[in-house]
């Protein structure tokens, strides 16, 4: 490990210290109260690790007001405590149980790789995320069911369709979650799914009722 790990590089250096000089100097008391006080947020975001995916800027969020889990295709697995290691259930049972969030929103995006990735496997085009060493093959399953609701659409609307099947599947996914369903029925939480249209800059909330994602 010691030949590998390595001093960050300077141009991160750099930005940090920039933050430092700048936005943590101008707020300094903040930032020392938001330490002291422990955090309370208002709202839970899980969302895609996708890096073109910036949650505090498009709802221009300061520090202290979003729980943010980000995972591949922001997916959520349904409830299932067999023990093993479940990264994304531990954030919401801590946002949920502990933190107490108003608000959970589930945000999918265009352009998804984790979701063409997902429709490639589903259609036999990417052997290699089949392979029972694949992290990812593994996770993306997750996402089977909504291939199932999409196939029969035209080719060239599928992955926008499964991207949108991803937000779906992670909300259903949720409200298999016993202390979801409690925080939903006592009024004390409410959930929400997204899509973010990235080279747009659109978003649209998923209507359950109508089952279509509106713009906003």
């Amino acid at each position: 490990m010691k030949e590998h790990v390595r001093p960050l590089p300077n141009y991160l250096v750099q930005r940090f210290q920039g933050w430092k000089a700048t936005t943590y100097n101008e707020n300094r008391s903040w930032f020392r109260r938001l330490a002291e006080d422990g955090q309370h947020p208002r709202a839970m975001v899980i969302s895609c690790c996708d890096s073109r995916v910036h949650v505090t800027s498009i709802f221009g969020a300061d520090s202290g007001e979003f729980f943010l889990h980000r995972n591949i295709a922001n997916l959520v697995p349904p409830y299932n405590p067999d023990g093993d290691h479940h990264g994304t259930s531990a954030a919401v049972e801590y946002a949920v149980r502990a933190l107490k969030v108003s608000h959970l929103i589930v945000l999918g995006h265009s352009q998804c790789g984790g979701v063409a990735g997902c429709h490639a496997m589903c259609t036999g085009k990417a052997p290699e995320l089949e392979e029972k060493t694949s992290f990812v093959g593994a996770w993306l399953n997750l996402l089977r069911p909504g291939f199932e609701r999409v196939k029969d659409l035209p080719e060239a609307e599928q992955v926008n369709a499964l991207e949108k099947q991803a937000v779906v599947i992670s909300l259903e996914n949720l409200m298999t979650f016993p202390f979801v369903q409690a925080a939903l029925e006592a009024g004390d939480m409410t959930l929400h799914g997204l899509w973010h249209d990235i080279g747009e800059g659109g978003l649209s909330q998923f209507l359950p009722e109508e089952g279509i994602f509106e713009a906003l």
